[in-house]
């Protein structure tokens, strides 16, 4: 049986793959091959679903990034650079989220509240704030260009702002 991490999971790549229009009931079920009743067994419909949804993103991608870069030893930059380069869904999915963000009120404060975490984060622990947003920046925007920036271009642009501030 599927738990609600698995559900989520689920609705996140969604999110990843075809955007927020797509994370319904019936397209969940599909993708689990589970019944709606198994969908309300853990959730009281789609509002209840779409709110874990963005907490679960933000979890995912910002409280779980956050913690193991405290819990490295070493260079908390570099691991949360490693983290945010890791291949997979992580741009097509930060995309879709801030689209999501424009068109519904409850994203939006969630990406407000992520883009605070974040750059809040990266002032920490460069000791700059100047640096720290325009790293963010770079990350943001390196998944708007199109096409979007590789891992490995967006490992330079980072590498490249970090060198000119020494």
């Amino acid at each position: 049986m599927a738990g609600k991490r698995d559900w989520l999971d689920a609705g996140l790549a969604l999110l990843a793959e075809h955007g927020a229009p797509s994370v319904t009931i019936e397209r969940l079920t599909e993708r689990l091959g589970l019944s709606k009743g198994s969908f309300y067994h853990h959730f009281k419909g789609m509002t209840g679903y779409r709110t874990a949804l963005l907490e679960h993103f933000e979890a995912e991608r910002t409280t779980r990034f956050v913690e193991q870069a405290e819990q490295a030893d070493g260079d908390r930059l570099r691991t949360l650079m490693d983290l945010v380069l890791v291949p997979g869904p992580g741009p097509d999915l930060e995309i879709a989220v801030r689209a999501w963000a424009l068109q519904d009120a409850e994203a939006r404060t969630v990406q407000e509240r992520i883009d605070r975490t974040r750059t809040a984060y990266l002032t920490e622990i460069c000791g700059d704030a100047e640096l720290g947003r325009a790293l963010y920046l770079i990350v943001v925007g390196a998944g708007q260009v199109v096409p979007p920036l590789s891992g490995r271009q967006l490992k330079t642009a980072l590498e490249l702002v970090l060198g000119s501030r020494k």
